[in-house]
């Protein structure tokens, strides 16, 4: 993608790369669209990178990703839906979603307290996207219908490597043999 120009078209939340701090971009402003990898965006503001989630893309004028749970009405977290939210993030360096990477290891939810836990990893313990890749869990999950909180654990045990990888993504990053 080459970059350009956009000028926010309302006030848009946003989380600094590579800490992974929430932000607001007010309306008004011109932002620079560096990268366009799953679904979300990576830009520049007032000297910043900034990334911005696919379900506010419309702030900068894209199309927005919809990542919508249907509640079905018994106060319950669905474990279907954390999974699916969590399938719906990538790697933003390759577009493939953390869940064929094999980088979330466990998912443990207290229905009681309404939380998910969540354990993973990055495909490298030195991944300067670490803290913004964990934002991106604690913001999709808790889209979930009932989430009240999310809290996710980042482990380098076991470490990571490309056999933990669904047969599919391994294909995607040209790795199967």
């Amino acid at each position: 993608m080459q970059q350009s120009m956009v000028v926010t078209n309302r006030d848009c939340p946003a989380r600094r790369v590579p800490s992974g701090e929430p932000a607001i971009i007010p309306k008004g402003q011109f932002v620079t669209i560096n990268q366009d990898l799953g679904g979300n965006y990576t830009v520049t503001y007032q000297g910043n990178m900034l990334r911005i989630d696919g379900t506010d893309a419309d702030a900068i004028g894209r199309e927005v990703e919809v990542l919508e749970f249907a509640d079905d009405g018994s106060g319950q977290i669905s474990e279907q839906q954390v999974w699916e939210a969590l399938d719906s993030i990538f790697d933003p360096e390759i577009p493939i979603s953390l869940v064929s990477l094999g980088l979330i290891y466990r998912v443990d939810i207290d229905q009681v307290t309404a939380t998910v836990a969540i354990t993973m990893t990055l495909t490298a313990p030195g991944c300067g996207m670490g803290p913004v890749l964990v934002s991106d869990v604690e913001y999709r999950t808790a889209k979930v219908p009932n989430v009240a909180k999310v809290k996710v654990e980042l482990v380098f045990d076991p470490p990571w490597s490309r056999e933990m990888m669904s047969e599919e993504a391994q294909l995607e990053a040209g790795l199967f043999f």
